[in-house]
């Protein structure tokens, strides 16, 4: 893999982009776009494989928190076939409810084969 890091960056927006989609035909597309066929999700209170899990996860959370939008906080750092970035999940005009990290297993085309996401900051809940 010989992406540069404005590839990574697009591919992380995206990435951010599909969390943040709620039209299905849309968010579908930029799951095929972002994720391989094979791709897994993992964090410390969600899981999704494949396109399907992945957008069933993706779905539930706009559900629960529908005012709520991600947002890429940091610059993308990558080596190999691993990149990581800072993000956070917040309404507007609030602190952020979630903040983290995601890293991300590169597949040889471009598109994700893994994201293993770290919470840093998770709000109580009121």
């Amino acid at each position: 893999m010989s992406a540069t890091n404005a590839d990574l960056s697009a591919l992380a927006d995206r990435y951010i982009a599909l969390w943040n989609e709620t039209d299905a035909g849309r968010r579908r597309r930029l799951i095929a776009e972002t994720f391989t066929e094979t791709a897994r999700y993992r964090d410390p209170m969600l899981s999704g494989d494949g396109p399907d899990g992945i957008d069933a996860m993706v779905a539930a959370v706009q559900t629960q928190y529908p005012a709520y939008r991600f947002h890429r906080t940091g610059a993308v750092d990558a080596h190999h076939q691993s990149f990581r970035f800072t993000w956070e999940l917040r309404a507007e005009g609030q602190p952020p409810f979630v903040a983290g990290v995601d890293i991300g297993e590169i597949a040889d085309d471009g598109r994700l084969q893994a994201i293993t996401g770290f919470f840093d900051h998770l709000a109580q809940a009121a």
